[in-house]
């Protein structure tokens, strides 16, 4: 299945429209510059993407969580690699996976497109079995962050109440 998500155009249709839905800005440009993952840029705040470049569609939705789970007033100034940049956010990877997580549900995409081999220092499994089990890593950042208030019972997937930080 593992090439088939990668492959799949139709996975990041259905994520460039999600994206555009909770209004993260996406740019289809040429990108020159070395990239943390192929194909896929974060500058001022925004997503942008290079098509010929982009290896798993995934890494999108994941890297728009970065920006979605950035306060408003400071999402403008996301650049590159945003937790590399900023110690301050290396927690906040914790909130993003169960954002992606969430949002890969969602929009009706397989996790493994988001939670593919090649990403998550080869703990992408792991991690899909985590919240396939309830076992929701970085929920309480997210209701920190006023995204959800749902509380989890390990059955159902919490209800995002917004995708946006505030």
């Amino acid at each position: 299945m593992e090439a088939n998500v990668q492959l799949n155009n139709e996975i990041l249709i259905k994520i460039l429209q999600f994206i555009e839905e909770i209004q993260i800005p996406v740019y289809l440009s040429k990108i020159t510059q070395s990239t943390f993952l192929p194909g896929i840029l974060i500058k001022n705040g925004a997503l942008h993407l290079d098509l010929e470049q982009l290896k798993y569609p995934g890494d999108v939705l994941h890297e728009a969580g970065h920006i979605a789970v950035t306060e408003a007033d400071k999402r403008s100034s996301l650049h590159d690699n945003v937790t590399l940049d900023d110690p301050q956010k290396e927690g906040e990877e914790f909130a993003v996976l169960f954002w992606s997580y969430a949002a890969a549900t969602h929009i009706g995409i397989p996790v493994e497109a988001v939670f593919h081999a090649d990403g998550y220092k080869g703990d992408s499994q792991w991690l899909i079995t985590q919240f396939k089990q309830g076992n929701y890593l970085g929920l309480p950042l997210l209701q920190w962050m006023g995204l959800t208030d749902s509380e989890t019972n390990n059955i159902t997937l919490p209800k995002m109440k917004k995708w946006l930080r505030a």
